[in-house]
């Protein structure tokens, strides 16, 4: 058995148990790195990554990194970088993402755009281009955006939608394989300076609905802890955050039951961040 065709199976499997898996695959952790997005006081710059609106609230340029070994497989590695640009018509993200090994992978470079429509209401939305390579089968690439709201209801209550591909984005010459559509809807709780409280439900097509929920505590003003889970594969996650000076290091961790255990890292940067 050579290793392409390894490699393919072992990619069947993850798509089969891993009912989030898509073409273009986000990390087993994006509940994790996305978190918060329903927040004003608890998110950083991947808060972007679950809804485009959450750059609106950004105030400071800066970069992230996110890197984890897909349930201890070296073939299923998962790489994102995120950049948020904060500029006087708006703010400016920069998304991208790898999957894979050399045999097989999948990327992603995303465009994003954020703003906001008032004291209440932030609006988003992303562009994206896809690409799929398989050694000695060639390449193929796809079109797809995103948009996103978010309504602060209170300082303390936020609400949002997000809308992932709606329209379909479509791989081959034959346009056979398709980017799924999937729609959200989140819940976000700033209890206070030091908790936080996520839901999020979710539909993709042709999976059952998820649920993603999550927590945020900060134990210290450098040191936080995260923790969720979400039903569709019934994976838990958890991981704890260091800050210094204008970096932080999160180690993560995100576990499913039959595929086992996805460690991940963490690192943000805050450019020129005011100090409070």
């Amino acid at each position: 058995m050579n290793r392409t065709f390894t490699l393919t199976i072992i990619l069947f499997l993850v798509s089969i148990f891993f009912s989030e898996a898509q073409i273009i695959r986000k990390p087993v952790a994006a509940p994790y790195i996305g978190l918060g997005a329903y927040s004003k006081r608890h998110q950083d710059i991947f808060s972007f990554t679950s809804n485009q609106a959450a750059l609106a609230q950004i105030n400071n340029a800066a970069v992230g990194v996110y890197g984890e070994r897909r349930f201890m497989l070296n073939d299923l590695n998962n790489y994102s970088a995120a950049l948020a640009l904060p500029t006087a018509t708006g703010n400016f993200g920069l998304k991208t993402g790898y999957f894979g090994s050399s045999g097989y992978n999948e990327t992603q470079i995303g465009l994003a755009y954020g703003r906001k429509m008032g004291e209440k209401i932030d609006i988003g939305a992303q562009f994206n281009y896809n690409a799929i390579r398989i050694s000695g089968y060639g390449n193929s690439s796809a079109v797809s955006f995103e948009v996103g709201t978010i309504l602060h209801i209170t300082e303390q209550i936020h609400l949002g939608i997000h809308v992932n591909n709606p329209v379909g984005g479509k791989f081959g010459k034959d346009q056979q394989e398709k980017l799924p559509s999937v729609y959200s809807f989140g819940l976000g709780y700033d209890a206070s300076e030091k908790f936080f409280f996520s839901a999020e439900i979710m539909k993709e097509e042709d999976q059952p609905v998820n649920v993603n929920v999550g927590i945020q505590y900060k134990l210290l003003p450098q040191l936080l802890a995260r923790a969720g889970m979400e039903t569709a594969t019934s994976s838990a996650w958890a991981g704890i955050g260091l800050s210094w000076k204008s970096f932080r290091i999160d180690v993560t961790s995100t576990y499913h039951p039959q595929l086992g255990l996805s460690p991940g890292l963490l690192i943000l940067f805050n450019i020129n961040k005011k100090e409070n």
